[in-house]
């Protein structure tokens, strides 16, 4: 009995270890792809240790795109549409959870069935908006339209939904005003859960291609996405270049995740178990 709970704990350990490798191998490929040129990358069999291309790589890219200001763009939407976003959602969700009002889950129910409506739907219309408000090729035009990101606030909710509702009328009793209950006690509480959806929603925005793609118009304003997909031409690719790219561009997710990481767990769990 014993022997065979042993021999199952190994197979798992190897099924784990697999999954692991063959999960972070496109990772690994993209980075051995930076530091070598297009025409190594694709030899028989394929170059699977570093080269010496990676600074020329990067240099060429920088050339091609400008790695700083594509850098700033993308972190400074993302960071600021995950700040916003976050807040409102979070402000949403604790309305939903804990305010009484006729028709919420009814409300609750439709703002779900939004996520539903294909996003290719709404480029026409939003467009159309943007152009109205003269928003086109500005940051607003890409951070303002998805604030209120209905998964965010689904995820939100059934958090804040375990929270105790005797603590805050408590507070309510004791004169607290709703924003002093928001931020003071409800807020505090809410650390995993708010990293987790915090990471969603950078994901979201960071990896977004589209709506960037049509709202902006001029090189200076590319986010990381849409500067890269200027990469492919109709007669060559710099491989190189692009794998370079692509490995910048996974560096911010990387570091974000890590520095979240402990907190993403514990909200993906609570929420699970809640």
């Amino acid at each position: 009995m014993k022997k065979n709970k042993t021999i199952k704990k190994i197979m798992l350990y190897i099924a784990l270890v697999i999954g692991t490798l063959v999960s972070l191998f496109p990772f690994y490929w993209a980075a051995i792809g930076a530091t070598n040129t297009s025409g190594s990358m694709f030899t028989q069999p394929p170059t699977l240790i570093p080269g010496s291309m990676l600074m020329e790589n990067i240099r060429n890219l920088n050339e091609s795109i400008g790695i700083g200001r594509v850098m700033f763009n993308s972190l400074f939407i993302s960071t600021t549409y995950t700040i916003l976003a976050l807040f409102i959602c979070t402000m949403a969700a604790y309305a939903f959870a804990k305010f009484n009002f006729k028709g919420r889950n009814t409300i609750f129910t439709i703002f779900l069935l939004s996520m539903m409506v294909p996003y290719h739907a709404t480029i026409i219309p939003l467009f159309k908006m943007m152009a109205a408000l003269n928003w086109l090729n500005t940051y607003q035009a890409i951070i303002l339209p998805n604030l209120a990101y209905p998964f965010a606030i689904f995820l939100m909710r059934q958090n804040l939904l375990a929270f105790p509702t005797s603590l805050i009328e408590a507070a309510r009793i004791d004169g607290a005003g709703e924003w002093k209950i928001f931020f003071r006690i409800v807020l505090p509480s809410m650390k995993p859960a708010l990293a987790a959806t915090a990471i969603f929603l950078f994901l979201y925005q960071w990896n977004s291609f589209l709506w960037p793609l049509i709202a902006l118009s001029t090189t200076d304003m590319y986010t990381f996405p849409v500067a890269l997909s200027t990469l492919f031409g109709l007669s060559r690719i710099d491989y190189g270049q692009v794998m370079a790219g692509v490995t910048i561009a996974t560096i911010p997710i990387i570091i974000f995740f890590l520095l979240l990481q402990r907190q993403f767990i514990s909200g993906m769990l609570g929420s699970a178990v809640k």
